[in-house]
């Protein structure tokens, strides 16, 4: 057996539930391929607030730091509005992000054919979606400085500030160029450099680099552009590779092609320990109510064998049993239409450990 240490960020709202069901995914999927996980599950985010006035503690990091992987939850809510803006839960995500080294969030979407009638666009335009978006994590507009707010002429005045280096952008765009050389060999880089500095920078980059790649296609789209081709035709992306604050909105926005931001998974990397975390948000509104759908949190377990475990037979084997229940017609309450079988968080989670062992039992008996 091998051992895996875990550090485990639960976080608030819905956090806390989908991320008990990707924990019995994943100590289920360990006994399948011979993994024991010894985990620390700590406060983070609003919860951290609470209990110690901070969103993370130093010692939180530590643990992370010392781990072989970290799976966070979700963080923020309405509760923590009024707290001070350099101690708001999202600076928790932030600083792990910051000292992790975390330089690269890789988002795959994917289209279930079970769920295809579940996005709000047409089936022929949703149906063999496969992207992966490559999003820097550590840089531009939310790390820039300076950053203030300060009274100006009876009114405030706000300055953020948008940052990238060379090395930085070079540093993503590999990743984004390795990731296409695995896949089907196309790179779409979007950016603003029709407007600002830092993208004609990133541009310049950019193509730069794909001069030293001559099995890929790459081609640069502005992100106003990129907003609307991922409804228009979403199938002419293979990887998207883009900066900070884009990747984040055109993330979501390629998560609704797959029905719910319920289903997008993610993975953080740089050069220590990596995260995994589902995309969507703490949902106050539904927390509590064992309602949530735990699926990219799974799917984030997922990630995690296949980046940090380099397992991919563990890692395609939970995408399998995800597909496989919802073949069989469970479906969480986002996702439910006429006829079909609505599970809660807990237990959805259930029957993705069923379908695991399932495949167990047939591996055992040689099918």
């Amino acid at each position: 057996m091998t051992t895996k240490k875990i550090t485990i960020l639960p976080g608030d709202g819905i956090g806390v539930e989908v991320t008990g069901a990707a924990m019995q995914v994943m100590r289920a999927a360990g006994e399948q391929f011979g993994v024991e996980f010894e985990t620390e599950e700590f406060l983070v985010g609003g919860a951290s607030i609470d209990e110690y006035g901070v969103p993370i503690r130093d010692d939180v990091l530590d643990a992370c730091q010392g781990s072989d992987a970290v799976f966070l939850g979700a963080v923020g809510g309405p509760k923590w509005d009024g707290v001070a803006k350099d101690k708001r839960p999202e600076k928790a995500l932030l600083r792990l992000r910051k000292d992790l080294g975390l330089f690269t969030n890789l988002r795959p979407v994917k289209a279930y054919a079970p769920l295809l009638t579940a996005s709000t666009l047409k089936t022929e335009i949703v149906e063999n979606i496969d992207i992966l978006v490559v999003r820097e994590l550590t840089g531009g507009i939310y790390f820039g400085q300076p950053r203030l707010t300060e009274p100006v002429d009876g009114g405030e005045r706000a300055v953020d500030t948008m940052e990238y280096q060379t090395s930085e952008i070079e540093r993503i765009a590999r990743v984004a160029f390795d990731a296409a050389l695995r896949r089907r060999n196309k790179v779409t880089s979007v950016d603003k450099a029709n407007i600002l500095a830092t993208s004609q920078l990133w541009r310049k980059t950019v193509s730069r680099l794909a001069e030293a790649q001559p099995d890929l296609t790459v081609e640069h789209m502005l992100v106003d552009n990129c907003a609307m081709q991922l409804v228009r035709y979403p199938k002419q992306f293979d990887v998207i590779l883009t900066e900070n604050m884009f990747g984040d909105i055109l993330s979501d926005e390629a998560a609704m092609l797959t029905g719910s931001l319920g289903l997008l998974p993610s993975a953080s990397l740089g050069d220590g320990t990596a995260m995994y975390e589902p995309v969507h948000g703490s949902a106050p509104d539904i927390a509590g109510q064992d309602i949530a759908n735990p699926l990219a949190a799974i799917a984030s377990v997922a990630l995690m064998f296949r980046y940090s475990f380099r397992m991919e037979d563990a890692a395609g084997n939970i995408e399998a049993a995800i597909d496989g229940v919802l073949q069989d017609g469970f479906r969480t309450s986002d996702l439910r239409q006429n006829g079909e079988m609505t599970l809660g968080t807990a237990e959805m989670g259930t029957k993705i450990v069923e379908r695991l062992q399932a495949t167990t039992v047939k591996q055992d008996r040689g099918e």
